[in-house]
């Protein structure tokens, strides 16, 4: 059997092995071979969120993207649509755009000078023969969809087919907050010396937040899986708080008609996800000082400013915190078995002022703050898995999103593998056979 055959057959059999509950074995976040296959059977095969339409607001708007070995580029078009193409020359593989973002007429190859328009299509070659058809060299697409001002791409060649489906069910939660129209007050990258599903777990609970996030603590309460049995005299006058707040969050989205429901679906589609709405403490408005504004202005078409925290978790690579008067949302790419980079956007209305409106300062603090305190728990938990005396270690009670992404996780390689796995075991069966 050959080397690749017998990394996946090893894999194979830790999927099969793995215990419900229980974090995964050290390999799953180590392992170059694993870190291949996960480019292969999540990235290579899912949808994935990449960019805000916020990003190419104008046609020749473009952000490049790097997902694993691929580079693509998020372009709208002349036609104000939304593309994405592979960032590569028809003509001899020259890489066409490096800048991360710009704005562009035509994409002009460095190298020879192969003109295409922003949808791809040929329009210039020079020096080929009488023959050679244009409308067959032009820049290979991507499947992309947006979502509410969202982008999500795909490389497969056929995509899973729920995302009409998910997206018709989050796409009510989002409209209010217009993020088609929405700027981009700030963007950074932060590199995590860490595995993609650390960073990615790290992120799906809130277990570590009391001792590592003061910042994020102060609007949230702390009351997301109690019942009121659960609450203990000194915490009462707190989750009286909540009480008040969670009655007037489903009156405001009453009156407002917009959906205040849970739905978590991180684990039974192959487009997990998850959306809900919580109230905020103190001002019940956004993420300053005792759940206070960042921005005077409101985003989109809201009105009301306590209109909590309307938090979505996509699979497998993002999650977002839409406010009254503000966005942020996040995705992680892998850089390789154990770096990640973790890209964050806060946008806001268009016609909200810097220095006005809102600052940058007082805008990202609280963010830039939790991304770094997390950078390091991810860093200390790289460590950790490396050390050989790691072993899987059971999940909290409240951890269980954490193990709806493995789940989910797993899922995705038993479904990649199995197909793979029966042909590497029938080549080594008629192998045997040929020798003896």
């Amino acid at each position: 059997m050959s080397g690749t055959a017998a990394n996946l057959a090893e894999i194979a059999a830790m999927v099969e092995r793995r215990e419900v509950g229980y974090s995964l074995e050290a390999s799953f976040y180590t392992s170059q071979a694993v870190y291949d296959l996960d480019m292969r059977a999540v990235f290579g095969a899912h949808w994935l969120f990449c960019a805000t339409e916020a990003e190419v607001r104008e046609p020749g708007d473009y952000v490049t993207v790097e997902i694993g070995t691929y580079s693509l580029i998020i372009v709208r078009d002349d036609d104000e649509e939304i593309r994405a193409l592979h960032n590569v020359c028809r003509h001899r593989g020259s890489r066409l755009l490096e800048d991360p973002c710009g704005s562009v007429g035509n994409l002009v190859c460095p190298y020879h000078q192969w003109t295409y328009r922003t949808d791809g299509s040929l329009i210039f070659a020079e020096g080929q023969s009488p023959s050679f058809d244009m409308a067959k060299f032009g820049l290979r697409q991507v499947h992309v969809r947006t979502v509410a001002g969202l982008i999500f791409v795909c490389l497969a060649e056929e995509p899973p087919e729920d995302f009409d489906e998910v997206a018709a069910v989050i796409e009510p939660y989002l409209t209010s907050y217009q993020l088609t129209e929405a700027k981009v007050a700030h963007q950074t990258d932060l590199v995590e010396e860490g595995n993609w599903k650390l960073v990615m777990e790290n992120n799906r609970e809130c277990h570590h937040c009391d001792t590592s996030h003061p910042e994020l603590i102060t609007s949230y309460f702390p009351f997301l899986r109690y019942s009121e049995e659960d609450v203990t005299p000194r915490m009462r006058p707190i989750y009286d708080r909540y009480l008040a707040a969670t009655e007037n969050l489903d009156n405001v989205c009453r009156i407002n008609g917009v959906p205040r429901e849970l739905v978590h679906e991180l684990d039974t589609r192959p487009t997990g996800f998850m959306i809900m709405r919580l109230p905020l403490d103190g001002d019940g408005a956004s993420f300053g000082p005792d759940g206070a504004q960042v921005c005077r202005k409101l985003i989109g078409d809201l009105t009301h400013p306590q209109f909590g925290d309307l938090s979505l978790h996509m699979q497998p690579n993002s999650w977002f915190h839409l406010l009254s008067d503000h966005a942020v949302v996040f995705s992680v790419l892998p850089l390789g078995p154990d770096r990640s980079m973790v890209r964050t956007t806060w946008l806001v209305h268009p016609d909200a002022v810097e220095g006005v409106d809102y600052t940058i300062e007082g805008l990202t603090s609280v963010w830039k703050a939790t991304n770094d305190q997390d950078r390091a728990l991810v860093e200390k938990a790289q460590r950790g898995v490396t050390d050989p005396s790691y072993e899987p270690g059971p999940y909290a009670l409240v951890e269980d999103d954490v193990e709806s992404f493995i789940n989910w996780y797993v899922r995705r390689l038993h479904d990649y593998l199995t197909p793979h796995h029966e042909h590497a075991e029938k080549l080594g069966r008629l192998h045997a056979a040929a020798s003896q």
